[in-house]
């Protein structure tokens, strides 16, 4: 299993020692760093920067929002920095929520499915290169044949020839239909709120998507890659039981402050592993503005069941279970050089 630094999307400012923490992933051995967007900062250009100090590790999108970019431009985006990086680049893309796509891109969110399936059609036709780029779907129409064309679009080729026609394409995926579509059409997945626990949810929906005719990958080379905070303590009472709390409060916005009430895919995730009451509870005191109230209800064994907390032999021995779910790269988010250094040092 292989380890990624997971920088995420940026709060008010843009955050500060990023580029000692990209380095020292290079040099201890981390496979990948990923960059995120919410809307904020964009999810490619904190990759050109800070990548072009690297000359090893791959680069990842974990995730960009496809309704942010028509197909044709995240295509654009990832043969671009794909050139510049040698071959490094992994494009992780997901749908995002309907507060988000509505709200912040003005776009439908309607047909979340139909929508990354064409979306993953068209840029594997701009990276093939063998012929114009075109879709005919109710989704995307390439050339635009709707309200208010002038009839003179017309199917083209990229003009620049894509280093990689087999450049990774991961998604995120969260529901039973979107993991086995996921299964079936990407090289990759990146799960959410993925656990030990919670892992064998998981397999059938993935079987599904591999059975199908035409399925991209097997589960021998699909790669999945989970997200999660790994912090090594003295021991494993106070200082790991310190680390938990102050977990507690991302997750409680996830399950309870994410989305709308009628569409928090996050929450649905949390349904699903067994925390439904809990989940409605923790919604509802968050959506009422008590938002500390709601974190005093988040449990210890959920946070040690998202995330890896302890001594050195404890965190050894949850990497190991992560492993045998199959999870292929662990994306950690981390605050300094020093913790990369040793997470590299401990877990490899």
């Amino acid at each position: 299993m292989k380890l990624g630094l997971q920088l995420g999307y940026w709060g008010a400012q843009p955050p500060t020692g990023v580029g000692e923490l990209v380095a020292a992933a290079e040099t201890s051995g981390f496979d990948a760093i990923f960059a995120a967007e919410a809307w904020g900062s964009d999810a490619f250009t904190p990759l050109a920067w800070w990548g072009s100090d690297t000359e090893r590790v791959r680069l990842g999108t974990s995730i960009v929002q496809m309704s942010g970019r028509t197909p044709t431009s995240i295509a654009m985006h990832a043969l671009t920095l794909d050139h510049l990086t040698g071959g490094r680049v992994i494009l992780g893309m997901g749908v995002s929520g309907p507060q988000v796509v509505e709200g912040w891109y003005g776009q439908p969110y309607a047909k979340p499915l139909a929508r990354t399936r064409e979306v993953v059609d068209i840029i594997r036709q701009v990276l093939a290169r063998q012929a114009p780029v075109t879709s005919g779907s109710d989704v995307y129409q390439l050339p635009y044949a709707g309200p208010g064309s002038t009839g003179l679009g017309k199917p083209l080729k990229s003009i620049v020839h894509p280093l990689r026609a087999d450049l990774p394409i991961w998604l995120g995926a969260e529901g039973p239909k979107n993991v086995a579509q996921t299964a079936e059409i990407a090289d990759g997945w990146i799960p959410i709120f993925y656990t030990p626990k919670s892992a064998a949810m998981y397999q059938p929906w993935l079987d599904e998507g591999f059975a199908r005719p035409g399925a991209r990958r097997t589960r021998a080379d699909f790669e999945i890659a989970a997200t999660c905070h790994l912090a090594i303590t003295p021991d494993n009472g106070a200082s790991k039981q310190a680390v938990i709390d102050a977990l507690k409060p991302s997750i409680s916005l996830y399950m309870g402050g994410m989305g709308a009430k009628e569409a928090n895919f996050h929450k649905n995730v949390f349904e699903r592993m067994g925390y439904g009451e809990l989940a409605d509870e923790v919604q509802e005191l968050y959506l009422t503005g008590q938002k500390d109230k709601a974190t005093t209800l988040i449990p210890d064994e959920l946070v040690d069941d998202m995330h890896i907390i302890g001594d050195a032999g404890f965190v050894r021995e949850r990497v190991a279970q992560w492993e045998e779910t199959g999870v292929t790269t662990l994306l950690l988010s981390l605050r300094s050089a020093d913790e990369v250094r040793q997470v590299a040092e401990v877990v490899a």
